[in-house]
């Protein structure tokens, strides 16, 4: 009579390998810059969009299981949800602090530094004359114009981030899209 066979493990190449977790740090890679950039349109503050950049990030690592397809709308959601936490939290706990713009930074040091000085001045007021501008809008149309135009993101996937119908981001969108002609005009 025969023993019976133990159970024989998998080949090292039938087990599981982890490859989510380099291209989430791809992914991050990727988005780290545009979304510091959004979030700091959003907060008007450096280290607050650093922090929320931060914990987007640190949160999307609970879903590295989830299929890559669906890391874009689920990192803005995310990134989106913690901007509008810390904007409640500055207005309802800490109002009677206003910002007096002591916060804002000297310089873009991300702008283009091309060779030539003056197309790298002209395009660093360009930005900043949109980011004012940006600023002034109501934070939908600003999230919508954010997602949008900035990041790119097709209307679906800017309605999921943004938690609307997708005829809402449309409207948003119109709607920021005029308020900033009207306001970029007044520049020049």
């Amino acid at each position: 009579m025969k023993a019976p066979a133990a159970p024989v493990a998998p080949p090292p190449a039938a087990l599981p390998v982890s490859p989510p977790a380099a291209t989430l740090d791809a992914f991050f890679g990727e988005v780290r810059a545009r979304a510091f950039r959004f979030a700091e349109i959003g907060l008007r503050n450096r280290d607050d969009a650093l922090d929320a950049v931060q914990d987007a990030m640190a949160r999307m690592l609970g879903y590295r299981e989830r299929p890559a397809e669906e890391w874009t709308a689920l990192f803005w959601t995310i990134l989106r949800s913690r901007i509008v936490d810390i904007q409640r939290r500055r207005m309802f706990r800490l109002g009677w602090m206003s910002s007096t713009g002591e916060d804002e930074p000297e310089g873009l040091d991300w702008a283009d530094t091309g060779p030539d000085p003056a197309r790298a001045h002209e395009g660093r007021e360009a930005y900043a004359r949109l980011v004012a501008a940006l600023r002034g809008l109501p934070r939908r149309q600003r999230e919508a114009f954010g997602l949008r135009v900035l990041e790119e993101l097709d209307v679906a996937t800017t309605a999921r981030a943004m938690g609307c119908s997708e005829g809402s981001v449309k409207t948003h969108l119109s709607r920021a899209r005029e308020a900033l002609r009207n306001r970029l005009e007044e520049f020049r």
